[in-house]
């Protein structure tokens, strides 16, 4: 357990995977004795907070909707007042909190996270929006502390090349670590929980936590 929760940043485009990340980190999070809850943001909505809550695999009392009601930068970037409160919400509701998960409403290649909100994040693009991605070399896929490249199962569907990718990013990231997934079918996911839990230095713990 930790005094205050680790908080961990998820950003990226629209429909590149975060909600999805989120889902598939919570379970795997919770085996390995992680005390976890979930803050989502959405523009005007809950949508993705009400998609988590629904997904059984968390107590849908540890997922709080932010309603940013403008730009997602402004909340995680120039004023995250308001999911730091709702942080706090959390980590006064349980105790022994280790870690929230923190979901950016879905934006562009320039979402970033202030330090001020969060100690580790993750940025999530996806082949199907195209392989020349990695050569634009956008400020949240060349800052985040782990960049996760989502839906190589798609690659050969839309045409994306993945060996260009990889290599592309390497040179986007020649020190920050980049993992590629298909979280549709679980692959990579395991190599996901050990970055963040290595990179964000997050205590695991010895016994499963029901959430």
């Amino acid at each position: 357990m930790t005094a205050d929760p680790i908080r961990i940043g998820i950003g990226g485009p629209v429909g590149s995977g975060k909600t999805r990340l989120v889902e598939s980190l919570v379970p795997l999070m919770r085996d390995r004795g992680i005390d976890i809850a979930v803050i989502t943001n959405d523009l005007v909505t809950d949508e993705d907070a009400q998609r988590v809550r629904r997904s059984g695999l968390i107590d849908p009392e540890r997922v709080i909707a932010v309603e940013t009601g403008a730009c997602p930068h402004t909340a995680i970037r120039e004023d995250p007042s308001v999911n730091l409160a709702a942080v706090d919400r959390l980590a006064a509701r349980y105790p022994g909190l280790d870690v929230v998960l923190i979901e950016s409403g879905g934006d562009n290649l320039a979402a970033t996270f202030s330090s001020d909100l969060v100690d580790f994040w993750v940025f999530v693009i996806d082949t199907a929006a195209g392989d020349d991605i990695p050569r634009k070399q956008g400020i949240g896929l060349l800052q985040a502390d782990l960049l996760v490249v989502n839906k190589i199962d798609l690659a050969p569907m839309v045409g994306a090349d993945l060996d260009l990718m990889r290599s592309d990013c390497a040179v986007a990231r020649p020190v920050k670590p980049t993992l590629f997934t298909d979280l549709r079918n679980q692959v990579g996911v395991d190599a996901v929980v050990d970055q963040i839990i290595s990179g964000a230095m997050i205590p695991a713990g010895t016994d499963a936590v029901t959430v």
